[in-house]
């Protein structure tokens, strides 16, 4: 391809939607269990949702502005774009039904079997009548629609029946020679509640496991519903609506952040709708009377889909006890040198550790905050919070500590997104113990992932700490790939202070000597480090650049590398979600190979590792290569001194990299191309293989643990 290229960025969205196409992906694989599989389709389902709720939602209110966007969206206008991904999600829509359908009838093969309605036999019809009387008809909310001079508000994202009633009428003509009388016709609309399993578990028949959508437990008793009509024929079919989830924050100074986003989540509720999902099986004349009075038009992204919607609901799929259809848990290895008994902080005293989640344990965290609460030695614990656990044993621990006569510093994030009421909850709590609580910046989220404690040793201050790659969140820990870094490094604990004194004080700018933190410092910093790299290829000394992160979409970080590819700089890129980098390309990026990853775990550490002549300068970050982390939040990017954690690190990305079996290759084409094993190389799982790293690592003795220097 020659370097008179026509364009130099694929457009963010359109990448995030191939990313959402590499889910699909899995679950269409038929290597894949089948139970996880229904998995990976609720995922996909969940993460469309989100993606309309917000991205898609941003590009509609430029369109509607009447403002191209180009810049900003890389070449691409704004109303365009709108089009296209109506286009793409309709396409990923109906792969999705295929996949399925597909699935389907590989689990009746496991004697696992879907019905509706009209498929139950006797045995289900009673069990099914007695669930929608005890349980679901309470439930339910039924609102007739022709006489209602305003159309309900419905929820975001929440599944609802909508209903079309055909009145009986007397068919003959009452003066000879005229019409028929019109059919009256009536709507309604149920929706499906949200608190009672969408999946219901029918007895099991002759070795048989049934199941059926709480869906079609109200369409069998649609009848015991609207039994007061006299009607001829009754349907129901399923719609969604999606809503801008953008918060809009007000500037009344005389209300605190807190209740701000308390009243900006209240009011997402009403957001102005930015899909309409409907069977498509529906009678136009009933698609025609919910879009009208929905006022809805061919502007918004109507997106014609199967009988069932809201598929994310099978994220939580039932077991049905067939764990040979899921992927097998494995035990979590130990970290070599620490236990979750005797002092933890004893250990990080002597050298540095590295957890590698969700290989190994988060409760190494947990053990960290309970040990620092109970302490007599320990003054303070300060801790930066995204998003939390259900319930959270780091709120817990830190509550224990407060309780203790620590003083506890929380810097929460109230705009983590989907998470606001959460952590409002959790603040008010915190609050409640006496717990410090940061509510960070107009204009900034603050998005690291840091702790530091102080602790009194021989009359002088001593500083423990963790920075981390991923939310300091139990749940999540259990399946997403994240990397955290536990140190007494003076210096380095030093700066993650310093970060706690911006939150306090932020119009006073800090230098970190060992940190880079965002929104100052990230990309001057980053740009230092690859034109390090370029003058030592233009040199003719070893150059490389590898870099593991989530998203990346910057166009001048993007324009950077590029610049180090018509260098010589090599470089190996592992890019989960967004790349909006386009490589391979000759004389622009030609020397730039970038793969997305896409298995059981989601990966979500961010590694930056820079050849430095052969010396590897290390890091572990909290940012991807997006505008919003290096200008618009707090992000903290931490160097690795210790030369074994180094080692962990740099050989923790050359396994994801030599991946051949989960390995898409990012193109221009969005195409999703699978890493294709060359003649006689063996399957290389790069998360199974992994897995077999860190434990090879903790049964290998002879591994050189070498203390800090």
């Amino acid at each position: 391809m020659s370097s008179e290229h026509n364009y130099r960025y694929i457009d963010r969205e359109k990448s995030w939607l191939a990313f959402n196409a590499r889910v699909l992906q899995e679950a269409a694989d038929s290597a894949v269990p089948l139970l996880d599989r229904l998995r990976f389709l609720g995922i996909f389902s969940n993460n469309l949702d989100e993606f309309f709720r917000v991205r898609y939602a941003a590009v509609r209110r430029l369109s509607l502005t009447g403002e191209t966007g180009e810049k900003v969206l890389g070449g691409i206008t704004a109303q365009q774009l709108v089009k296209d991904i109506t286009e793409i999600v309709i396409k990923q829509q109906s792969e999705s039904l295929r996949v399925l359908n597909i699935i389907e009838k590989e689990l009746e093969k496991e004697n696992i079997i879907f019905v509706n309605e009209n498929e139950l036999c006797q045995e289900h019809q009673n069990f099914v009548h007695d669930l929608f009387i005890q349980k679901v008809s309470p439930e339910l909310v039924t609102i007739i629609l022709n006489d209602l001079a305003e159309f309900p508000l419905l929820k975001d994202t929440a599944g609802y029946l909508a209903i079309k009633l055909v009145m009986r009428t007397d068919d003959k003509p009452k003066v000879l020679g005229l019409l028929k009388p019109k059919k009256e016709v009536r709507y309604a609309i149920i929706e499906i509640p949200k608190n009672i399993n969408r999946i219901v578990v029918l007895p099991e028949i002759g070795g048989k496991k049934y199941l059926m959508l709480i869906d079609d437990v109200i369409r069998y008793n649609l009848n015991n519903i609207f039994n007061i009509f006299d009607y001829e024929s009754i349907s129901a079919q399923m719609i969604k609506i999606t809503r801008d989830a953008q918060l809009d924050i007000d500037s009344d100074m005389s209300k605190s952040m807190l209740q701000k986003i308390a009243t900006s989540v209240k009011e997402r509720r009403i957001g102005e709708p930015v899909r309409f999902v409907y069977d498509s099986a529906m009678d136009k004349d009933t698609l025609a009377f919910f879009l009208n009075r929905m006022k809805i038009d061919a502007s918004d992204s109507i997106i014609p889909g199967g009988r069932y919607h809201n598929r994310r609901d099978y994220m939580d799929f039932p077991n049905l006890g067939r764990f040979d259809l899921l992927y097998q848990q494995k035990p979590l290895i130990p970290v070599e040198g620490l236990s979750l008994e005797g002092s933890i902080l004893n250990k990080i005293a002597q050298k540095d550790y590295l957890i590698s989640a969700p290989y190994q344990s988060f409760s190494y965290l947990i053990k960290f905050l309970r040990e620092a609460a109970l302490d007599p030695k320990v003054s303070a614990i300060k801790i930066t919070l995204y998003r939390l656990a259900k319930n959270s044993q780091i709120i817990s621990s830190l509550i224990n500590a407060a309780k203790n006569g620590k003083k506890v510093v929380v810097q929460i994030e109230l705009q983590a997104r989907f998470d606001e009421a959460s952590n409002i909850s959790y603040a008010e709590q915190m609050q409640q113990e006496g717990i410090e609580l940061i509510f960070g910046m107009k204009g900034l989220k603050v998005h690291s992932k840091i702790c530091v404690i102080d602790r009194m040793e021989a009359g002088k201050t001593k500083r423990y700490g963790f920075i981390s790659t991923g939310n300091f969140n139990e749940s999540t820990a259990k399946v997403y790939t994240d990397v955290t870094l536990l140190t007494s490094h003076q210096q380095i604990l030093k700066d993650v202070t310093k970060i706690f004194e911006f939150f306090d004080i932020n119009y006073r700018l800090h230098r970190y000597k060992h940190l880079i933190v965002s929104p100052h410092y990230s990309r001057s910093k980053f740009n230092k480090l690859i034109d390090r790299e370029i003058h030592n290829a233009q040199a003719g000394r070893p150059a490389f650049i590898n870099l593991k992160m989530n998203s990346l979409s910057d166009f001048q970080m993007i324009d950077k590398l590029y610049d180090a590819s018509n260098a010589g700089v090599k470089m190996k890129l592992q890019i989960r979600g967004i790349c909006s980098l386009i490589p391979g390309v000759k004389g622009m990026s030609e020397n730039i190979e970038a793969i997305s990853i896409v298995d059981n775990f989601l990966e979500h550490s961010r590694i930056f590792i820079f050849c430095n002549d052969n010396n590897p300068e290390v890091f572990i970050s909290s940012a991807d290569f997006m505008t919003r982390n290096l200008d618009g939040r707090v992000e903290v990017t931490c160097p690795i001194y210790q030369e074994d954690i180094k080692k962990q690190i740099i050989d923790n990305f050359e396994v994801g990299w030599k991946g051949n079996v989960k390995a898409r290759y990012h193109s221009e084409k969005l195409d999703n191309k699978y890493r294709i094993r060359k003649e006689n190389e063996p399957v290389f799982r790069a998360q199974l293989e992994t897995y077999n790293y860190y434990k090879n690592l903790h049964e290998n003795t002879d591994i050189n643990l070498n203390p800090q220097t």
